[in-house]
């Protein structure tokens, strides 16, 4: 022991000690952490200074999000404000898989809430290498409110908008509906979907692994809403006439039916129904049946609502005056080895007759002392072959083919409506020539103020002509006395025609339709109403279409505050003349 109390180490009494280690080894150890340390250094300048960008995006992929802020859809008015589509607030239901406790008993409730089978709701909750999926979108805000009560782990909602239908089935064919992503996928909802959606805002921000919004990394760009849209459409004629029709087409046992009311001095739609048609408020196993806007995307052979026109026309040319008497006797006609008959064989008809009593032959007569040209270019200028100017969705143009190619049996035939064919939209716009004595006037579905401007078709003399001469085809000994309203002078033309199957004609399948002016004298709507394979024992439009016309008459006007312009009652009738198709 030393002097100063401590015991001195003997160095050379432990083996290990007592070993000379190498020098080159402590240099290969300094070595190796000299090159750890610049591995370090090259690693921090390249994360730092060369590769930042890279590690800067990828960091943003993993935590940055860019959150759409929704703006909020623009609403569809009717003609008097009254809200035909509106969005509400709903919030949509996500989870992140992995944190969500698969046995939590609390899933059987929220299962409940969502109306959806446990096992759905577990098969979506089930692949846990997803960090979001969706639950269900756009619940309503009560059922979203016990959602979050039950406060399960992994469970989430997001804040979007839902739309609702106010009128429900009876203006679905107009408005029609988005989708979850807010989106147009019928009707006006997406002829105008660019409009009403209006400018999604964004939001920059940085998200914790739970969703969390930690901050915000960029100034918010606030949404742009759409603006509101105001149809056309009066929503309390378009209930009524959606009424009428669906009863007609039951108590007819009928396939379908469609009906659309026209302002004669505005062009506005002021109606426009089909049926069937489905709620856009609750859209499930919807069929194409459902879906279907017949009033413009169904063509048919017009029958005799096209012998107007040849009346018109030969009155325009100095044929005939309405006064004009016409052999049509003995009720048929040969032309090409072909035969045209009237569905009651008539003698000398005077050609307001001719249109009160839907004679072909009369018809025919006239048409065949023209030429295919003229009929042809009438047809056109009355927009019979070409698409209607409408923002709808699915509007067809029916079909008018070129005159060069008539055989004398098909201009015959198309005098009275055969060979051609035409939606119920496009017939009501071509009579608003006679409604605006002898202006074609264009059709809106938006609202508008000021009266339309026309273009000339025939003169003002000969479309009053034409009108009398439907006023008398509603009258006693007409083929549309059940056509009368109550306080109002109506006038109009029936149709009836056995449906296509195939290259021909079915025996007993028949389409029936009306298509009408009221009031006479100062006209204010035109109304078209189609019936489609009537199956009740009665076919011809009289009797199945022009009740709903007349029903929808009085009731738009009434609505509209045009006063009624007849003192007496309509003639109670019990027997209506058929007319010949």
């Amino acid at each position: 022991m030393s002097k100063s109390g401590h015991r001195a180490i003997n160095y050379s009494a432990s083996p290990l000690l007592a070993s000379k280690t190498p020098v080159w080894r402590s240099k290969f150890i300094v070595a190796l952490l000299a090159l750890a340390f610049a591995g370090l250094g090259a690693r921090a300048a390249y994360v730092q200074v060369f590769g930042n960008e890279f590690f800067q995006r990828q960091g943003e992929v993993r935590f940055a999000r860019t959150l759409e802020l929704p703006a909020n859809r623009g609403r569809v008015l009717d003609r008097n404000g009254l809200i035909l589509a509106s969005s509400v607030v709903a919030q949509s239901i996500w989870a992140i898989p992995e944190d969500v406790d698969k046995s939590d008993p609390k899933l059987k409730d929220l299962a409940k809430l969502l109306e959806m089978p446990l096992k759905d709701l577990r098969k979506k909750l089930a692949n846990e290498d997803k960090t979001f999926v969706w639950v269900k979108r756009q619940v309503d805000e009560p059922v979203a409110k016990e959602i979050a009560a039950l406060g399960i782990k992994g469970i989430y909602q997001r804040r979007e908008y839902k739309r609702q239908y106010p009128e429900g089935e009876a203006a679905a064919h107009v408005v029609g509906f988005t989708n979850v992503e807010d989106r147009g996928q019928e009707g006006v909802e997406l002829a105008f979907n660019s409009q009403l959606a209006g400018k999604a805002g964004s939001r920059r921000v940085i998200k914790d692994r739970l969703g969390r919004v930690i901050e915000d990394v960029r100034d918010v760009i606030p949404p742009v809403d759409g603006p509101d849209l105001q149809l056309s459409i009066d929503s309390k004629v378009q209930f009524f006439a959606y009424e009428k029709l669906r009863e007609a087409v039951k108590e007819n046992k009928a396939k379908a039916g469609s009906v659309i009311v026209l302002d004669a001095q505005t062009g506005e739609v002021l109606a426009l129904a089909n049926f069937p048609s489905y709620n856009p408020n609750k859209r499930v196993n919807l069929s194409g049946e459902q879906l279907r806007n017949r009033v413009l995307t169904d063509s048919f052979e017009p029958g005799s609502t096209m012998k107007p026109f040849i009346a018109a026309l030969a009155l325009e040319k100095g044929m005939v005056r309405p006064t004009t008497q016409i052999q049509t006797a003995p009720g048929r006609i040969t032309i090409g080895g072909s035969t045209i008959s009237d569905a009651h064989p008539h003698e000398v008809l005077t050609v307001n007759e001719i249109i009160q009593k839907s004679s072909n032959v009369g018809t025919v007569k006239m048409a065949m002392q023209m030429h295919p040209r003229e009929m042809w270019e009438t047809y056109a200028q009355a927009g019979f072959g070409q698409k209607p100017q409408v923002p709808f969705p699915g509007a067809v143009s029916g079909r008018l083919r070129p005159y060069k190619t008539w055989r004398p049996i098909e201009q015959a035939t198309m005098s009275y409506g055969y060979g051609l064919s035409a939606s119920l939209f496009q017939l009501a716009q071509a009579y608003t020539i006679f409604a605006r004595n002898g202006e074609l006037i264009p059709v809106s579905m938006l609202k508008t103020e000021t009266p339309a401007t026309g273009v000339r078709v025939f003169s003002e003399k000969n479309a009053v002509a034409v009108r009398k001469m439907l006023e008398l085809a509603t009258g006693p000994g007409g083929t549309a006395p059940k056509a009368q309203t109550m306080g109002y002078s109506v006038g109009g033309k029936t149709g009836t025609a056995h449906k296509q199957e195939g290259k021909g004609y079915s025996a007993n399948k028949y389409r029936s339709w009306f298509v009408g002016i009221a009031p006479i004298e100062q006209p204010r709507i035109v109304v078209a109403v189609m019936i489609d394979e009537p199956s009740n024992g009665v076919y011809f439009g009289g009797l199945v279409a022009a009740p709903v016309f007349s029903e929808t008459v009085q009731q738009t006007l009434r609505i509209l505050g045009v006063q009624p312009d007849m003192n007496v009652k309509p003639q109670i009738v019990t027997e209506v003349v058929e007319e010949s198709f």
